[in-house]
């Protein structure tokens, strides 16, 4: 789990997770969202990746990353198991 808060820590790595929420992309597709370039848009992918948060798929030339979606419900819910236990 600390992994993945560390993973999102970063304010590009949680714009790259809101933008992949519309579906998959390519690092170049991603890349018109960011005045970066490709390497380190690459880097955050790789961090992302490591965390489990993205996945990847080869198409071609191209490798599209999507949203790990039981990730971010693991991550709901443990977030939510602490504000429960806070409440009470």
């Amino acid at each position: 789990m600390n992994t993945i808060f560390k993973a999102l820590a970063d304010p590009k790595r949680r714009q790259i997770c809101k933008i992949l929420q519309q579906g998959d992309k390519s690092v170049s597709e991603l890349q018109t969202n960011f005045s970066t370039t490709q390497e380190a848009l690459s880097h955050h992918l790789k961090i992302l990746k490591s965390a489990n948060i993205v996945s990847n798929r080869r198409e071609g030339q191209f490798i599209y990353y999507s949203l790990n979606s039981p990730v971010f419900e693991d991550v709901m819910n443990y977030i939510l198991s602490l504000y429960y236990k806070h409440k009470e």
